[in-house]
């Protein structure tokens, strides 16, 4: 599936989302609501508790990337497609007013949003850019970690995602992603289902192709870790929603979806990492 249309389709959906403030998710009929079995529960009282409900409610993730790594005070992060802001402005309260958090998203509405919850939250250290995960605006070497929440998924080509997401960290940088994975393979209807791809699923990578990939890019330390298992049952409703036959697929998709926690790390300039070694 060619990049463009994927893009075209998963700006439409968000935008979409932006407008209804999150009342639909990424994965599910309601973002951040403990009934959405991919995009519920994520966030404990104590983080959501400084947060306006706006970024809450838009929160489109799968897992909570800002868990994954302790950030340290002065750290310079970037979040790739940050949506309404949530891990932006999460991260930004860690890495306090020396270090700054970067929010990456391609769709205006979304953009929009996140400004609006930055004001509300009255956080400074924040920028929120306008752009693909394909194509990083900023320079090489200029952050100390990369997260992510639900995104890299959405991608058609997710090997330009990995490469920038290398190039602009700094040598010993961290990547920390929240990801729908699957664990075996996918059928071929469910691949072609575009709806299914900017919902999340069609896109996904199996959990060793994503390994590999990360690999492939330059990373080292690499590992997967699946947190949250979904089987058919909870899978129903957005699959439904897409139009899928739950019974003809229900053997090959129970179990075979997952979300999952996903580090590397690019290696110190004194390391062979590769062909990448240098960016």
């Amino acid at each position: 599936m060619s990049t463009l249309p994927v893009q075209d389709a998963v700006r439409r959906k968000y935008a979409e989302l932006a407008r209804s403030a999150g009342n639909n998710g990424c994965c599910g009929p309601a973002a951040g609501a403990s009934g959405d079995p991919i995009s519920g529960d994520l966030y404990s009282d104590a983080q959501a508790a400084d947060l306006p409900d706006t970024a809450i409610a838009a929160s489109l993730g799968c897992g909570n990337p800002t868990a994954l790594i302790d950030l340290q005070p002065g750290q310079i992060v970037l979040d790739l497609g940050s949506g309404g802001g949530i891990d932006v402005l999460i991260s930004a309260k860690r890495v306090g007013p020396a270090g700054k958090v970067y929010g990456l998203d391609m769709t205006d509405e979304m953009l929009a949003l996140a400004r609006e919850n930055q004001q509300k939250a009255g956080v400074t250290n924040v920028e929120f850019l306008k752009g693909t995960i394909e194509a990083i605006p900023l320079p090489d070497r200029s952050v100390d970690v990369v997260i992510s929440n639900c995104v890299i998924n959405l991608s058609a080509d997710k090997d330009a995602v990995l490469r920038e997401a290398f190039r602009v960290l700094k040598p010993g940088g961290q990547f920390a992603v929240s990801d729908v994975v699957i664990r075996g393979s996918l059928p071929e209807e469910i691949r072609r289902s575009m709806e299914l791809w900017v919902g999340c699923v069609a896109g996904a990578l199996r959990d060793e192709d994503y390994l590999a990939k990360l690999k492939a890019a330059g990373f080292v330390d690499v590992q997967l870790d699946p947190w949250r298992v979904y089987l058919i049952e909870a899978a129903r409703a957005f699959l439904a929603n897409a139009g899928v036959d739950i019974a003809a697929f229900a053997a090959e998709l129970d179990g075979h979806v997952a979300s999952a926690f996903i580090r590397g790390r690019k290696p110190e300039s004194t390391e062979c990492c590769g062909p990448t070694c240098c960016a």
